[in-house]
């Protein structure tokens, strides 16, 4: 009987050591997931300044220099800015009349709707 107990003890003290070790796991990688996000959308934010910032307002504040282009702000307030990736991926061709068309690669195009939701958008 008192084999028993011990070895139940031992199952619950194992539990609780796993437990502890997936929440210090969980919290060690946290920085890094939040990093990875920050690391995306700011690569997002380096190729709107290269291929956007021409026309658009791409910050939290400013107008845009063509009179067309909504501010990247309005667009991610708009929500779904997932519903871009697709576009982006193919090329756009919706936009103001003389927008240029872009074709994104798939890692540009997450770093750009990493952009757009750090901005407020929604997915």
């Amino acid at each position: 009987m008192m084999q028993l107990r011990s070895s139940a003890l031992l199952v619950e003290v194992m539990k609780t050591i796993i437990l502890c070790l997936a929440a210090l796991a969980a919290l060690h990688y946290a920085p890094s997931i939040a990093q990875a996000r920050t690391s995306s959308a700011e690569a997002g934010r380096r190729i709107a300044e290269k291929f956007c910032a021409r026309c658009h307002a791409i910050g939290p504040t400013g107008e845009s220099t063509h009179r067309d282009a909504p501010p990247f702000r309005d667009i991610a307030a708009k929500g779904n800015v997932e519903n871009l990736e697709e576009a982006l991926a193919e090329g756009i061709v919706v936009g103001h009349p003389d927008m240029p068309q872009f074709q994104f690669e798939a890692p540009d195009v997450a770093a750009l709707v990493a952009y757009l939701k750090s901005l407020g958008g929604k997915g």
